[in-house]
C-alpha cells in the first residue's frame, strides 16, 4: 500500500504515469541535486486506483540515529491520481507516519507546486502548510493578444527595444552553456547570493543532459557584435515551463535583457502548447523588487506554500534545545521561522 522507492527506473516509471508533474519531480533532478550525505527517496501510496507520490531527499542529523526528509530546490509536494478535493486521506495519513516513525524521521519539509492539483487535499491534517506569498504565472492557454496585453507599459517598451538590438538562440551543449555559467556566477557574486546558489558546473550539465525533461538555455546576444549579454534556464515538463536560473552582464543591466528571454520563451512555449509559465516570486516569497519586475509580465499570481511536519516532537524539541545552546542569539534563534529549526544557520 505504502513503500519507499530509491532505485531510478521504478521511480521514472511511477512519476511518468501521473498526468501532470514537474521537473522538480523526477529522479534525475533529484540525482543532480543531491548533497553529500543525502539519498533521493521517493514514497508511493496505493489504494485502488488512487495513486499519491511525495519525492525528497533524506539527510542524517548528525551525531544522531536520526533522520529528516526534505524537498529539492524548486516547486516540489504530492503527485495524485484519480483523487478530489472529497478524498479522504486518513489511511495515507496513517501509513506515512507509520512509515516515517519506523524510519527513525524526526521532520519533513516541502515546497509545494502551484500547478499541481489537491497537494492540500493529499496532506489535509498532516503537519502545517503554511502559506508564503504569491509567484507569478503567465497563462499560456490565452492568445498571444491577451498575453501580450497583460504585459506593463515599460516591458513592452523595453521588449521592443531589446528585439531591435538583440536575438535570442536555444542552445543545448557547447562553449555557450560554459560562458553561461560564468555569467550566472558573476550575477551571484553581484547580488551577493547564499551560497546555496552556487552550483557546481555539473548542476548545469545535468539540467542540459537530462531526458526527464527539456531544459533549454535561451541566450540573448547583440546583433551587431554577437557578443552573449544575458541567459536563462528554462525548463519544460508536461504541461509546465519554469524559469529557473539567469544570468546578465553588469553592464547591461540597464537594459533588462531578461525581459526579452521570458517573452520569447512565452511565444515559443504558447506555440509548443504548455499551459504554464512560472516566473517564481520574490526573493524570499516577498513582494519586493524582483516580484515587481515579474509582475510586469502577468497579473496571474498563484499562492506559493511550504509544507511542515514535525513527526516525533519530543526528539524534535531536544534537538532545537540542544542547537538552540550552540549558537549566540538565542532571541533571533527562536524568532527566526526556520525549519527544521534544529538546523539553523547562524
Amino acid at each position: 500500500m505504502l513503500k519507499v522507492i530509491e532505485d531510478e527506473i521504478t521511480w521514472r516509471q511511477i512519476i511518468q504515469g501521473f498526468s501532470l508533474y514537474d521537473f522538480y519531480h523526477t529522479w534525475d533532478y533529484h540525482k543532480i541535486s543531491k548533497k553529500e550525505g543525502e539519498t533521493p527517496l521517493l514514497i508511493y501510496f496505493e489504494q485502488g486506483n488512487t495513486a499519491i507520490a511525495l519525492p525528497f531527499l533524506k539527510r542524517r542529523i548528525a551525531q544522531t540515529g536520526y533522520f529528516d526528509l526534505t524537498s529539492v530546490y524548486g516547486y516540489a509536494g504530492p503527485l495524485s491520481r484519480n483523487l478530489d478535493a472529497h478524498f479522504d486521506n486518513s489511511t495515507f495519513r496513517e501509513a506515512l507516519l507509520e512509515l516515517l516513525e519506523a524510519c527513525k524521521i524526526i521532520s519533513v519539509f516541502s515546497r509545494l507546486n502551484p500547478f499541481i492539483s489537491f497537494q492540500d487535499t493529499v496532506l489535509d491534517r498532516i503537519g502545517e502548510i503554511h502559506h508564503l506569498g504569491p509567484i507569478v504565472n503567465i497563462d499560456l492557454t490565452k492568445n498571444e493578444e491577451d498575453q501580450w496585453l497583460a504585459y506593463s507599459k515599460t516591458t513592452k517598451r523595453y521588449v521592443n527595444r531589446l528585439r531591435r538590438l538583440c536575438h535570442v538562440v536555444s542552445v543545448s551543449s557547447g562553449g555557450e552553456v560554459s560562458r553561461f555559467i560564468d555569467l550566472y556566477y558573476e550575477t551571484m557574486k553581484r547580488v551577493e547570493a547564499e551560497p546555496d546558489y552556487f552550483f557546481e558546473e555539473a548542476y548545469f550539465f545535468g539540467l542540459m543532459e537530462s531526458r526527464e525533461f527539456q531544459c533549454d538555455l535561451m541566450i540573448a546576444k547583440l546583433r551587431d557584435t554577437d557578443e552573449i549579454i544575458s541567459g536563462a534556464l528554462m525548463i519544460k515538463t508536461r504541461d509546465i515551463v519554469q524559469y529557473h536560473l539567469s544570468g546578465t552582464r553588469s553592464e547591461y543591466l540597464n537594459l533588462t535583457p531578461l525581459r526579452l528571454l521570458i517573452d520569447e520563451t512565452r511565444i515559443r512555449a504558447m506555440e509548443e502548447g504548455y499551459r504554464f509559465f512560472n516566473l517564481g516570486g520574490g526573493l524570499g516569497s516577498q513582494e519586493d523588487s524582483l516580484f515587481y519586475f515579474k509582475s510586469s509580465f502577468s497579473k496571474d499570481f498563484r499562492s506559493f506554500s511550504v509544507w511542515k511536519y514535525i513527526v516525533n516532537e519530543a526528539v524534535y524539541l531536544d534537538l532545537c534545545e540542544q542547537r538552540k545552546s550552540e549558537i549566540e542569539d538565542p532571541a533571533h534563534f527562536e524568532e527566526s521561522g526556520y525549519f527544521p529549526l534544529y538546523r539553523f544557520k547562524s
